[in-house]
Parts: C-alpha cells; sequence; structure tokens
C-alpha cells in the first residue's frame, strides 16, 4: 500500500515535476560497526521529526522532496550536511494521522532552505581557508591569528543569532564587533604583506635571502644595497621603502613573478610596481656594470687553470658564444622577420657573450634579433676591439671570424670541419677533443645565469626591448644586471 509523505502529499503527487519521495533509512547491519551506529543513529533521528504518535513505519513510508533543502537526503558518511536529515517544514505532533496537513500548506517557519544551506556553505568555506592558511599562519607565529579566531567566532555567533531572531540590541552588540574584528584583520594583513620581506624579517633567514633574491646571504645583499642606497630616490610616491624597492626587483628577476602577484605581496598598485621595476634596474645598471670587465693580460696568468695551460699554454683569454631568449611575437612584420630564430623556432633576441678560463662573465653585447648570425654579431659588438696581438679565442664552430680576428694579429680556435673531408684525422679528432673540453665552459656559465634568474628563462614582453633615441633597452639592463650578480656571488662564494 502506497502511503506517500507523513505530512500527507501522496500519490496524486507522484508524478508532479520536481516532487521526489524518500524512503526512511534503514539500519546497515553488514557493513561494520560503525556504519551500523551511524545509520541506526540516522534512522531514529527521521523518526523523531516525523514526530507522529504511534507511527509505526513500514518499506513504503515515504518523506517528499519538500523537506530537504536540496530536495533530497545526503550521502549517510556526511553527518554535518543540513540533509542528513529532512528539516524543513516538520509537523506538530498530532494523533489525527488523516489530517490534510500538507508540505505545500506549511508557512515559511525558521529553519529556511536557504538559510540552512548558505550557513551549511559558509562553514564549509571558513573550514576549508582555515586548513589552507594554518601552516602560513604558524610559521609568521603571528598576534593576528587570535584576532582571527576570534572573527570567526563571533561570525557563528552574529549567524546564530541573527537566525533565532534574537533582540536588536544583542545585534547590534555583536554587529559592532563584527565590524571592528573586520577592520583589524584588513589592517593587519596590509602590515604583514609589507613587513615580511622587511629588513628586520630578512636578517635572520638566510634561506629566504636565496631563495626570493638568489643571493647567497644576507651579509650580501646588505652590501649591494649599501652600494646602491644613495642612487636611490623617492621619484615615486610608494609606501615601500628602499630596502623593499630592491628585494622586489631581486625577487622579479629571481622568479620573474608577474606584476600582479608583486603588487599583492606588497600591497601597492600594479603601475606603481612596474614603475618602481624600470627605476630600480636602471640603478643596478649603471652601478653594477662594472662588474664585468676585460681583464688583464698579467692578471688572466697569475690564475690560469691547469687545463688550458695544458692544451692552450697562458695565451687564451676569452671563450665566447651567443645565447638566446624568447620575446613575445611582435606585431610589426619587420620586427617578426628580424627576431624569428630558425634554430629555436621562435622569435628570439641573441647575445654575445664572452668568459674568461677562470669563469667570470667578461664581455656582453647589446641585444640582436634573433636572425642575426653569430658572425656578424662578434664583428660589430665591439669585442675585436679590447684584443690585443697573441691572444687566444676559443669558440664553436659556427664562428667564422678567422679574418676578422686575424686583423688584430689574434688567432681564433674552433673545432674541426669535416666538410670536403670523410673524417678527420686523427690530429683533428684530438684537438677537437680539447676545444670541446674547455668550450663547455662557456655553456655551463649561460645556464647558471639562466637557473639563477627565471626572467631570462620566460619570455620578455615587447614593452621592454622598445627604446627611443640611444636610451639603453630594458632588455639590455635586465640581462647586464643578472650576469654582473652572477660574477658578484662567484666572486663571494671563492674561497
Amino acid at each position: 500500500t502506497w502511503n506517500g509523505c507523513w505530512c500527507q502529499m501522496g500519490w496524486s503527487e507522484y508524478r508532479n515535476p520536481g516532487v521526489s519521495f524518500y524512503a526512511i533509512p534503514t539500519v546497515r547491519k553488514c557493513e561494520g560497526k560503525e556504519t551500523e551506529e551511524l545509520s541506526q543513529r540516522r534512522r531514529d533521528l527521521w523518526l523523531a521529526r516525523i514526530n507522529r504518535l504511534n507511527f509505526q513505519p513500514t518499506p513504503h513510508s515515504k518523506v517528499c522532496s519538500h523537506h530537504f533543502a536540496t530536495g533530497k537526503p545526503s550521502y549517510l558518511h556526511d553527518s554535518t550536511h543540513p540533509d542528513w536529515a529532512h528539516s524543513l517544514k516538520l509537523v506538530g505532533e498530532t494523533g489525527q494521522i488523516g489530517k490534510a496537513e500538507r508540505a505545500t500548506d506549511f508557512p515559511e517557519k525558521r529553519p529556511r532552505k536557504g538559510c540552512v544551506m548558505a550557513r551549511y556553505n559558509r562553514v564549509q568555506q571558513r573550514r576549508t581557508q582555515a586548513s589552507g592558511s594554518g601552516s602560513v599562519a604558524q610559521e609568521q607565529d603571528s598576534p593576528g591569528m587570535n584576532n582571527t579566531e576570534a572573527y570567526s567566532e563571533v561570525v557563528d555567533a552574529f549567524e546564530t543569532v541573527e537566525e533565532d531572531a534574537c533582540t536588536s540590541e544583542v545585534c547590534s552588540k555583536i554587529q559592532a564587533d563584527h565590524q571592528r574584528l573586520l577592520t583589524d584583520n584588513i589592517t593587519l594583513k596590509c602590515q604583514l604583506a609589507t613587513e615580511k620581506l622587511s629588513m628586520d624579517t630578512l636578517r635572520h633567514d638566510e634561506k629566504k635571502i636565496r631563495f626570493y633574491t638568489g643571493l647567497p646571504s644576507f651579509a650580501t645583499l646588505m652590501v649591494l644595497y649599501n652600494f646602491i642606497e644613495g642612487s636611490l630616490t623617492d621619484s615615486i610616491k610608494t609606501s615601500l621603502t628602499k630596502f623593499q624597492k630592491l628585494v622586489l626587483v631581486l625577487m622579479r628577476l629571481r622568479h620573474d613573478f608577474p606584476e600582479q602577484d608583486l603588487a599583492y605581496r606588497f600591497g601597492i598598485s600594479q603601475s606603481t610596481v612596474s614603475k618602481t621595476f624600470v627605476c630600480v634596474i636602471h640603478v643596478l645598471y649603471v652601478k653594477l656594470k662594472k662588474f664585468i670587465f676585460w681583464p688583464r693580460r698579467d692578471e688572466l696568468l697569475k690564475s690560469m687553470p691547469i687545463t688550458f695551460k695544458q692544451h692552450f699554454g697562458l695565451r687564451v683569454t676569452v671563450i665566447i658564444d651567443c645565447f638566446e631568449i624568447f620575446i613575445e611575437r611582435p606585431s610589426s612584420l619587420t620586427a617578426r622577420s628580424l627576431t624569428w630564430s630558425s634554430y629555436k623556432h621562435h622569435n628570439t633576441i641573441k647575445y654575445l657573450i664572452g668568459i674568461t678560463p677562470q669563469g667570470s662573465i667578461s664581455f656582453l653585447s647589446k641585444a640582436w634579433g634573433g636572425r642575426t648570425n653569430d658572425k656578424h654579431i662578434t664583428e660589430n659588438s665591439g669585442l675585436l676591439e679590447l684584443l690585443n696581438p697573441g691572444d687566444f679565442i676559443l669558440a664553436d664552430r659556427g664562428f667564422n671570424i678567422q679574418e676578422s680576428v686575424g686583423l688584430k694579429c689574434a688567432k681564433v680556435v674552433t673545432p674541426s670541419y669535416t666538410r670536403g673531408k670523410l673524417q678527420l684525422s686523427a690530429l683533428e679528432v684530438e684537438a677537437t677533443r680539447k676545444i670541446a673540453h674547455v668550450c663547455i665552459h662557456v655553456e655551463r656559465v649561460i645556464g647558471l645565469v639562466r637557473n639563477k634568474y627565471g626572467i631570462l628563462s620566460e619570455k620578455i614582453p615587447i614593452s621592454y626591448l622598445v627604446t627611443s633615441g640611444s636610451e639603453i633597452a630594458v632588455i639590455d639592463k635586465i640581462t647586464t644586471v643578472c650576469c654582473c650578480l652572477t660574477n658578484m656571488c662567484s666572486s663571494v662564494m671563492e674561497p
């Protein structure tokens, strides 16, 4: 026999769209003790909320969807869900089973469907936020944690009292406390955003220094800061200190953080981040470019590595190679053609870099389009003007610059070609092996610069390449600063 819902919504509404009927839960005895106890507790709660005298449920006893906030019961093990048991439009106790009290005729009494689900969603959201930010809050050991807990308690109390229709006097007091704590939290978050990367917080945290800036220690960071502090101006109106401006730029060089991300971290606008970066990178370029210098012959001889002495004597001056950096696709067809690299199959810019046998960067050219060949860059970058008679240059096969270097009474050493030959002679094979053994050092230095400063491994925006007149492009300043910092860190790490 069809009994319909206990609120007397029966067979006539069974085919009505949007109305469903659900059986009273049974006790699950074959799924473990915990499941059995949970299902028994759920069945008891359902029967208690039906609240009928002498009510004996049968397999045909149902509860309609009008009594659930979501229109259906929740999963058995989701005991915190408001629909674990029906909670809407409950009927008072009566002994007249046949009394025509229908779910659609009930007045809207609390709890309402919207209130029940809204409160449940808010609780779940706060639990997720608490679990996600718990480790960060614990690491910072900030006094704002107690403030956040108090804020959550006041919010819970406010919502509960609001739903229970408390007096206006109590509500006003709780609302005032809620607004006060909310304001305190916002103020505290702004303070933490600007203070967590200040000089005092970084002083005793070497790991954070190495992660964010790439510098080996706080002492090295302070040496760099004291070196450029006098040149940093306050032309940009911002709440950042000079030290924080330097840290912001080093973070962008190190990890290529987006400008909006840095704006959130330091509590400033994105435009301020952009202006600060361009301003500070110019100061770093002017102050640090002297760290890339061409050493004298006697300085090279004093510390020439044994490998170079054995294979080439004391005449090796520089090892050169080119590396490319990806850029965004230019809108101009001419610029797109000039920067297209057939080797990388992408729009790039190319730099000529030279290192000493000791491993320090001694030369860096300006940026050239990715289409430019290595010979043209070498002959027009100013490298040949630095050579002295008798110098040796080690290079890869692509550097066909023997004639240009010969005009300076110097010599370029490159691996042998098999062009026009069936195979290399034994002497040529041995010479090529020696050259490749030492030329690998320049590739290692290039990899070191790229790995240490992630901005050189990502796409460079077109705005960093545009210049007006004789002005130096921002990307040239960025690359020079990264190479200078690499030289500086290498000299600090040497015993």
